[in-house]
């Protein structure tokens, strides 16, 4: 058994469009390397910079993480039927799989700036923390196609009954 402690640098793509680890950027590696019948478990931690931005108000967002990690990697001389299995490569072995799968899958699916973060405003795209009382002015939309063809009233038709137009004649009287 041998303990490691290595810093690499974080590959190209080590993420998602919203967050992931800068290329480049350190990536902090305690590992534990046994030799076992089949081959060499790794297995430790990885710490990576996390860099993103909030799903909600398009905030940055930074953070640490620690991802653990464990992955058995067969001599070469060793028959599996699995094509997707780690293999030793002479005295190497390419952790760079292994820390894509638990880097990327630990990373948080939406981040956010913060649990409350409110956002922005859908209809305008305004930053709701900054103007909490914002609001929009909006009409029920079931009624939006009767609205435009709403039409003004005047004065002198606003005071009679709805219905009623102009005045009852003597013939109408009689009836």
């Amino acid at each position: 058994m041998r303990t490691v402690s290595r810093s690499a640098p974080a590959p190209a793509g080590l993420g998602t469009d919203v967050v992931g680890v800068p290329e480049g950027s350190d990536i902090e590696l305690d590992l534990r390397l046994e030799s076992v019948v089949e081959g060499v478990l790794v297995t430790g931690s990885a710490r990576v910079h996390v860099e993103g931005e909030c799903v909600r108000c398009l905030d940055p967002v930074f953070s640490e993480d620690r991802v653990r990690v464990q992955e058995l990697y067969y001599y070469p001389d060793q028959n599996i039927d699995d094509d997707e299995a780690g293999r030793l490569q002479g005295d190497f072995i390419d952790l760079e799989p292994l820390l894509r799968d638990a880097v990327v899958l630990g990373l948080p699916f939406r981040p956010v700036c913060r649990d409350d973060c409110p956002g922005l405003c859908p209809e305008c795209g305004a930053r709701l923390e900054d103007d909490p009382g914002h609001a929009h002015e909006q009409g029920d939309s079931r009624w939006a196609a009767l609205q435009a063809l709403q039409v003004p009233l005047d004065d002198s038709e606003q005071n009679e009954p709805a219905g009623v137009t102009g005045s009852v004649t003597d013939d109408e009287e009689e009836s």
